[in-house]
């Protein structure tokens, strides 16, 4: 039986306001990555997000960020890699503290695609994650796009797991459209559920061109605080389930 990873970004409360129906979400993902305090959530949504987890069954990550709460982590930050690490081991280290067992860290937004190219940021990432690795005696995997970040972890004995993305589009050469550009996001739960099975069953993913763009992916993502966020995520175990991929996280 096929088998694939559903992971969704959540924790993510603004000033204490939730930006997505998490309870919603945990029920039918099979991985969280909870905001850690760099671009969202605070003490109170990390516990509340490790308890979700614990009543749904679903694996815990860290989603860190650059510490830019004033634009949602989405925006790149110039920060030297001491400082980037620093922080980094720190959100690690407030989610972990909350009670949750981390099971793999997936950086967020800017710092998401920044690693993917950026070699000092990679290795400052890594760096964090190998810290917090060692407190729990054991290596903690890295999921995102590859690139640098790919190569860092490797560099410091750490996994390093393939992700794609349901709800975003694609460039022809694998990257993500960005999300000022047409094409960027998708939010029609048939279209995303269907993406998903190919994606579990060829490894495949249509680009905004029509390019087939082959990935390796063990996990694929939604976004928790699109506004369709909850029929998409529906829709897509519903549509996996229906095509017999089982649906379970790797780490």
């Amino acid at each position: 039986m096929a088998a694939i990873d559903l992971n969704a970004d959540l924790g993510e409360t603004v000033d204490g306001v939730p930006t997505a129906d998490d309870e919603a979400m945990f029920a039918v993902i099979s991985s969280a990555s909870i905001a850690c305090g760099g671009h969202a959530g605070d003490a109170a949504s990390m516990h509340e997000a490790i308890a979700l987890a614990a009543r749904f069954g679903v694996s815990v990550g860290a989603h860190p960020s650059y510490p830019d709460r004033a634009n949602f982590g989405r925006v790149p930050v110039a920060i030297d890699p001491s400082a980037l690490a620093a922080t980094v081991a720190a959100q690690l280290d407030a989610l972990r503290l909350a009670g949750a067992d981390l099971r793999y860290v997936k950086p967020h937004g800017a710092l998401y695609h920044a690693v993917i190219g950026d070699q000092e940021q990679a290795d400052a990432v890594a760096r964090a994650i190998a810290g917090i690795s060692s407190a729990l005696g054991r290596p903690l995997p890295v999921l995102g796009l590859g690139g640098e970040m790919a190569r860092a972890a490797a560099s410091v004995g750490l996994p390093f797991l393939y992700e794609a993305f349901l709800d975003r589009g694609y460039r022809p050469d694998g990257g993500l459209v960005p999300r000022t550009e047409p094409g960027a996001l998708l939010d029609h739960p048939d279209q995303v559920a269907a993406r998903a099975v190919r994606l579990a069953l060829t490894g495949e993913v249509e680009a905004v061109d029509g390019t087939l763009v082959s990935t390796a992916a063990a996990s694929l993502c939604l976004h928790g605080d699109s506004p369709a966020a909850v029929a998409m995520a529906r829709a897509v175990r519903a549509a996996l389930d229906g095509a017999g991929v089982e649906v379970r996280a790797p780490w």
